[in-house]
């Protein structure tokens, strides 16, 4: 059941309250696809909109009429499809070109029972969409609809990884901004830049980016 909570005297927390783990198959796009249309035609008193796994915080400005722009969060939120795919219209679109070389790449084989190559072409043949950004600045976590590359994080964390590696965890993808610890499954590398400070917006992924991850050789 879906739960409009007050978070503090100036926000609202949308909690979908759906079964199934956080984001899952089935729901796992509807967060980040309602947060993106929340951003681009917010309702009147809305200030930030700010996505996480499975919730949405509202902030609201400080003149508005809270249970007003609650009124709408939740007739918005119903008419998001709960089923979906991330948008794939050319303009909306992020390609990062990798190179499956990752520490990690044959270990997630063997968790899923296929084939190295069976694992990149699942990963190149999915439109990822970004749910939210965390745990470092550029550090979006991305989702598919069908959760097939879904494998735990290893065992150990390592002490550093290095900037651009390519990794799944707990059903995600991400690419590591920079170098930092992490217990994420590297498969590959990219020369992609997901933060750069002199651009706008920094991020190069924000929540709702569509994703699609293309094979360098050589």
């Amino acid at each position: 059941m879906t739960r409009l909570l007050p978070a503090g005297d100036r926000a609202w927390l949308l909690d979908p309250g759906e079964p199934g783990p956080p984001g899952g198959p089935g729901h796992a796009l509807r967060v980040p696809r309602f947060a993106r249309a929340l951003q681009e035609d917010a309702p009147a008193g809305v200030q930030d909109v700010l996505p996480a796994a499975r919730t949405v915080l509202i902030t609201l400005l400080p003149e508005a009429d809270a249970d007003a722009v609650g009124r709408e969060v939740l007739k918005r939120w119903a008419q998001v499809p709960a089923e979906g795919t991330a948008s794939s219209t050319t303009q909306d679109v992020v390609e990062i070109p990798v190179r499956y070389d990752g520490q990690d790449l044959g270990d997630v084989a063997d968790l899923l029972g296929v084939s190295v190559d069976d694992v990149v072409a699942q990963h190149t043949g999915t439109t990822w969409q970004c749910a939210f950004v965390g745990f470092a600045p550029g550090f979006g976590y991305l989702r598919s609809h069908d959760d097939r590359l879904g494998v735990p994080r290893r065992a150990q964390s390592r002490s550093a990884v290095p900037a651009g590696a390519v990794a799944l965890a707990d059903g995600f993808s991400a690419v590591y901004p920079r170098r930092s610890p992490g217990g994420w499954q590297l498969i590959g590398t990219t020369t992609a830049t997901l933060w750069d400070v002199t651009a706008d917006p920094p991020a190069l992924l924000q929540p709702g980016t569509a994703v699609r991850f293309v094979q360098e050789h050589g």
